[in-house]
């Protein structure tokens, strides 16, 4: 597995602890956060405050693979909120 890319509120197991799951397994694993809230939950994930690489829903297609691409690439991480 080369890229992950999960919801931050996950049901059972958040998006932050899944990819600490992985990584054991997946030293390499990169990781692509998303979520339709940016409220405390996220925040309290340590998502948007750690700068991890994030894309806020609704996202088109190509902002995804744009997103993909940049982190599959060694690109900056940041969050990601306008549609380009």
């Amino acid at each position: 597995i080369d890229l992950l890319l999960t919801d931050v509120l996950r049901p059972g197991m958040g998006g932050r602890w899944l990819s600490e799951a992985l990584q054991p397994r997946f030293p390499e694993l990169k990781v692509i956060f998303m979520s339709g809230y940016i409220d405390d939950a996220v925040m309290r994930q340590g998502i948007v405050r750690d700068q991890q690489p994030f894309l806020s829903k609704p996202f088109s297609a190509r902002h995804l693979a744009n997103k993909v691409r940049q982190v599959l690439d060694g690109g900056q991480p940041g969050d990601e909120r306008a549609d380009d």
